[in-house]
């Protein structure tokens, strides 16, 4: 990966706006001389296992997570084979996220709403995915597709124009590209680890802090404890108290119920905008109007009191801004006492002890899990003296400032590598990086067969991950 990357010799018009020019020996050819649509029906339930598109990959969707499906509707799913390129072609005009392509390393089955292409002569499979893939990242596709939601079908591929080098340079190109996304990834699972390994160091901190194994004065434990009576907290500080949640909160609303347009001028908090025990005010739509009382104040808390089990309880803690702010429906407002502090409460409400308890409350709902007001406000919390509440919050704030410090520069360098990912992928693949000479100097892999390293493998070199992210870095700054 050393080897100089550098521009083709020459290159000529590809008469394609979003292409520019390309290598001059390479083709440009209609989609329906490269790819072919496949459809092969689970007739008779064939095959069992079950597949699903996430994040680009195809994946083996495990039995548990087949909410609502019996046997007899795979039925209606069709057989993908390896190599064959999967491709969700839904909803375009609401996600412009997505990863839309997978190439399969499986054989199974999946919805019959995906598209399933094979290449012709023209392009291998390989190369065929990475070209849709690039394209995919080029965002080239929605200004395509048809209906109310913009959904892809096989007629935007018939014409689409598809960039064909010679098949040698196809398989150089799929031999430097999986080999530089190897390791980025491998880096990137590393920065993931150690991020995880960072958080749980910070709430174990903010555990003993707010559970009062620690006097954050002293650093040592308080002078006496007695039982509290939960499970999740244990012994207290004998001064602190052991109240039901809605004694801490003056109010316990729910939100509202209109998601707003694109000119409303009142934002609209969901609960995609709570993480980390933090609020994110969206910049643009909203409502036109809400009832003042449901107008958030500064240092509100709010809690999301429906989703999945995974996602059910959050809380946040909101600081105004400089836009008039409201929620939705699925949160609820929490206002605390003045006597009180939100940010102890806060800390408090996120600790995974109290999480973990308030979850066991949630009641199952279909795919989801519901936990209102009067389930969440009868939960057993510990509360400190007003002083001790602002004394732990200090001390959480001073004692978490570098772990969040390097988590966030952690989550940028991953950001990074994806957007020099995403750059690499395009610039090959379109022709302004020639990286025959790079490819050939890399060893043969067998994709099929090839896996991600264990976190065992991660943590037995981490000096030469370390080593090798600075070598994608000086390449990326180039």
């Amino acid at each position: 990966m050393n080897v100089e990357q550098k521009s083709y010799p020459s290159y000529k018009s590809s008469g394609v706006e979003w292409l520019d020019g390309i290598p001059e020996h390479w083709e440009i050819l209609p989609g329906r001389a490269c790819l072919r649509e496949k459809k092969q029906a689970n007739t008779d339930l064939q095959v069992e296992t079950v597949l699903s598109l996430s994040y680009g990959q195809i994946v083996v969707k495990p039995k548990e997570k087949l909410h609502g499906l019996v046997p007899a509707s795979f039925e209606t799913y069709q057989i993908v084979d390896p190599w064959d390129i999967v491709i969700r072609p839904t909803d375009l005009q609401n996600d412009h996220t997505s990863l839309r392509f997978g190439l399969s390393r499986h054989r199974g089955i999946i919805t019959s709403a995906y598209l399933c292409f094979l290449t012709k002569n023209y392009i291998t499979q390989e190369y065929g995915y990475l070209l849709l893939h690039s394209y995919d990242l080029m965002k080239i596709f929605y200004g395509l597709g048809s209906g109310l939601r913009q959904n892809l079908d096989w007629e935007d591929f018939r014409y689409l124009p598809c960039l064909v080098p010679p098949l040698h340079e196809q398989t150089a190109i799929v031999r430097f590209l999986d080999h530089a996304d190897r390791r980025i990834r491998r880096y990137i699972r590393a920065k993931r680890k150690l991020i995880a390994l960072l958080e749980e160091q910070k709430q174990t901190i903010i555990h003993q802090a707010v559970t009062g194994r620690i006097d954050v004065r002293t650093g040592q434990p308080y002078p006496a404890y007695k039982p509290s009576g939960v499970e999740w907290v244990g012994d207290v500080p004998e001064q602190w108290e052991i109240i039901p949640l809605k004694r801490a909160f003056s109010q316990m609303e729910y939100g509202i119920s209109d998601s707003g347009t694109d000119s409303g001028t009142i934002a609209v908090l969901t609960m995609g905008h709570i993480r980390d025990g933090a609020v994110t005010i969206p910049e643009y739509g909203g409502v036109a109007s809400v009832t003042p009382n449901l107008l958030l104040q500064d240092k509100d808390l709010l809690f999301n009191r429906t989703n999945s089990a995974e996602l059910v309880a959050k809380v946040g803690l909101f600081r105004s801004g400089e836009r008039p702010v409201t929620f939705a429906s699925y949160l609820v407002r929490m206002r605390t006492y003045e006597t009180n502090s939100s940010e102890f409460l806060n800390l408090l409400l996120n600790d995974v002890g109290f999480i973990t308890s308030a979850r066991r409350e949630a009641i199952p709902s279909l795919h989801q899990a519901n936990l209102n007001p009067t389930r969440y406000g009868r939960l057993q919390i510990p509360l400190p003296p007003a002083p001790q509440q602002e004394a732990i919050v200090k001390a959480v704030v001073e004692d978490t400032a570098n772990i969040d410090a390097t988590i966030s520069c952690a989550r940028q360098q991953i950001d990074f590598l994806n957007e020099y990912r995403t750059r690499l992928i395009a610039d090959v693949v379109t022709g302004k990086l020639d990286v025959r000479e790079a490819a050939a100097a890399l060893p043969e892999v067998d994709p099929l067969k090839a896996e991600d390293e264990s976190d065992d493998a991660i943590d037995a070199d981490v000096e030469e991950t370390v080593e090798e992210l600075d070598t994608i870095l000086e390449e990326a700054e180039v």
